[in-house]
């Protein structure tokens, strides 16, 4: 009977992201903040992959990687900010179904494409720090190319075969998303036909396609660990551990943040505290990445500096 209840109701054709409706007193402000670090977020990671392509002190394999998540954040941040950014301005926070379903495409697919990455750029520390002697040989161009491209791949393919059956639900019931952008978990939760087979799913996919990234970065970090804490020296261990501290910070931020919001109990106080976080992985995670990595590396600050030299000079 329930069966056909939900089966005799008009499907939704479109959602209403409610964002930050509940503060609009702030909305201009909210607008500002938003906009500047849009600005800077693309701004400063394409100066990251202009760097990289341009100095050839760049062309590692460590910095390869580095492009590929500078270039992966300004596609991310894309994803969610400029969506953000028109409901502030016009105050219109309706988006379409198939609009919601592009959106937590491209939001799930960079999302599990960084993890990949994020592990990719893991055993490369691994390697420069615990096995320095074989690090050309076992980080090569070839292989190094095949971590990026397995990276983009398998994120892709992990949110396509989710989306796939998440299309497949109906929505004919409330269609007033608690979020400012398309997430998986509230657009379940308004979905009024059988979602068991799509949390399952979901649940086999995450085990199969972002665990093992993430326990690779574990395993990875816990032998560096192990590692540096053996050089005898207050200085050499000083100098290996800086060599990875600021990756070892990127991760921390990145995966720490998406375990607060999505392995937390899902109780309707906790949806405010959720956005927060939420923010945390989708706009200060992409701004601060760029800041990090350039602050706290030599070679990076260093071929800023010649760029910046050229640019006055010439």
């Amino acid at each position: 009977m329930a069966d056909t209840d939900w089966r005799n109701q008009t499907a939704a054709t479109e959602f209403i992201l409610l964002a930050f409706r509940d503060l609009p007193h702030l909305q201009i402000l909210l607008f500002l903040v938003f906009l500047v670090s849009y600005i800077a977020t693309m701004a400063a990671n394409t100066l990251i992959v202009v760097l990289i392509e341009t100095d050839r002190h760049l062309h590692t394999p460590m910095y390869f990687l580095l492009g590929n998540l500078s270039f992966l954040e300004t596609c991310y941040t894309s994803a969610i900010l400029p969506r953000v950014l028109a409901s502030l301005l016009t105050r219109d926070r309706t988006i379409s179904l198939s609009g919601c379903f592009t959106q937590l495409f491209f939001f799930g697919f960079l999302g599990a494409t960084e993890c990949y990455l994020l592990a990719a750029m893991s055993y490369d520390q691994y390697l420069a720090i615990c096995k320095p002697l074989h690090y050309s040989t076992l980080m090569n161009t070839r292989f190094c190319l095949q971590l990026a491209a397995g990276s983009w791949l398998n994120g892709c393919l992990a949110i396509a075969i989710f989306v796939l059956f998440l299309s497949q639900l109906i929505f004919c019931g409330p269609n007033e998303i608690d979020h400012f952008y398309c997430d998986s978990i509230p657009l379940l939760e308004l979905s009024c036909s059988d979602t068991h087979l799509v949390i399952l799913m979901d649940f086999l996919l995450s085990c199969v396609f972002t665990l093992h990234p993430f326990l690779l970065t574990l395993t990875s970090y816990a032998c560096i660990i192990t590692t540096i804490l053996r050089i005898p020296s207050a200085t050499g261990r000083k100098k290996a551990f800086s060599t990875c501290s600021s990756h070892l910070i990127v991760v921390t931020v990145f995966y720490g943040t998406i375990m607060i919001v999505y392995l937390r109990p899902k109780r309707e106080a906790l949806r405010d505290p959720n956005k927060v976080f939420s923010l945390c992985y989708t706009v200060l995670t992409p701004l601060v990445n760029p800041l990090i990595y350039s602050l706290r590396n030599r070679v990076v600050k260093v071929a800023l500096s010649k760029a910046t030299c050229k640019c006055g000079f010439h």
